[in-house]
């Protein structure tokens, strides 16, 4: 037809998955059908393993519950968490594309100064397809973007930079807050856009949030363990944190880099604070003494895998957080379960084939 534009292909249509946890019918989806519509969906479902979620018509997705969890991993399914959002990382384990990204569902698409939606996903997988500098600083932020390059003073040396594992995105509306500052500022909104992307330096840690998230499976897939949290466990909502955490001290190891910035997602709405006092409370005490370790600690040269640095950090977190609380013997027990898991789904050098799964055509 006269006049028609043809539309481009989206980048990575078959090289990336989009992770979803949800308790409730995935509607959201409707606002990101242009986005998200070309690629595979993994939905993790949470809580009652009974209850049916609504998927909107015309994606292609794959829909896991408790019992495909349990039936998939057998025992060592008792290292996914449940009734948390953290049992997303298991949409990353069955994936078996090199790129993931993962949205919370009460994330909306937001707008950019102009009004132009933000297409978050293809920006992220921009972050992930250029190097980072966590070596030295820019301070134009990202040198790889358009409009922008290495100031002056910048090493010749370091200007190739190192590959990116993690793009961490951003949130207008609802900010990531802690119960305690959501009960002190109970009506901030995020306002501010801030057009740049930057590499966290190596060695300093941050708050990872895994609500806007996407990372390279392949260089550090095994390491995005979101931990034991919600029921049955002492503790919730420091589930992305201590995947931040493990996945910095890992990335800086292996001279891989994390940028944090663009894009932009609306958060809709804010979780209550005082639900998330309870499950938060022990980690805010915590924190105080995890950050600490997480800062010194250092893996051995001998480490050259994912794999072989997660179960090295595990060694660590037992010897040296069980005195905080035992709750960190059984995560470090949990982690190395994890790897384990990881591996059996994930067999190096052969063919991967998906597990079976009990749900619909998904089409």
């Amino acid at each position: 037809m006269a006049g028609a534009s043809v539309t481009p292909t989206p980048l990575l249509k078959d090289e990336l998955d989009i992770v979803i946890p949800t308790i409730r019918n995935l509607d959201f989806l409707e606002m990101w059908r242009p986005f998200f519509q070309p690629y595979h969906l993994i939905i993790v479902q949470d809580g009652d393993p009974l209850k049916t979620i609504n998927v909107p018509e015309g994606f292609d997705y794959e829909l896991y519950n408790r019992n495909d969890i349990n039936r998939i991993l057998g025992p060592k399914a008792s290292c996914i968490s449940f009734k948390d959002s953290a049992c997303r990382c298991f949409g990353y384990m069955v994936s078996k594309k090199k790129y993931i990204y993962t949205i919370d569902d009460d994330c909306f698409v937001a707008k950019d100064p102009s009004g132009k939606d933000i297409n978050a996903l293809e920006q992220h997988i921009k972050n992930l397809l250029c190097p980072s500098t966590p070596h030295f600083f820019n301070t134009l932020y990202d040198p790889y973007r358009e409009g922008a390059d290495f100031v002056r003073g910048y090493p010749f040396s370091m200007r190739e930079g190192a590959a990116t594992a993690v793009s961490h995105g951003l949130w207008l509306n609802i900010p990531d807050y802690d119960a305690p500052t959501q009960l002190v500022k109970p009506r901030e909104r995020n306002t501010r856009y801030v057009d740049a992307v930057m590499t966290i330096p190596k060695g300093t840690l941050f708050p990872m949030c895994g609500m806007n998230l996407a990372f390279d499976r392949e260089l550090i897939g095994p390491a995005m363990y979101f931990g034991l949290m919600g029921d049955g466990q002492p503790i919730g909502r420091y589930d992305d944190m201590w995947a931040g955490w493990c996945i910095k001290v890992i990335c800086d190891h292996l001279g891989l880099g994390v940028k944090t910035g663009l894009p932009y997602i609306w958060h809709s709405k804010a979780s209550n604070p005082f639900v998330n006092l309870k499950k938060e409370y022990k980690g805010i005490y915590w924190q105080e003494e995890i950050i600490p370790f997480f800062q010194s600690a250092t893996l051995p040269k001998d480490c050259t895998s994912v794999q072989q640095c997660y179960l090295e950090l595990s060694k660590q977190v037992k010897e040296k957080l069980s005195a905080v609380d035992p709750y960190f013997t059984k995560l470090a027990d949990a982690m190395v379960t994890w790897i384990e898991a990881w591996d059996e789904l994930n067999p190096t050098g052969e063919g991967l084939a998906k597990p079976s799964i009990s749900n619909g055509p998904g089409k």
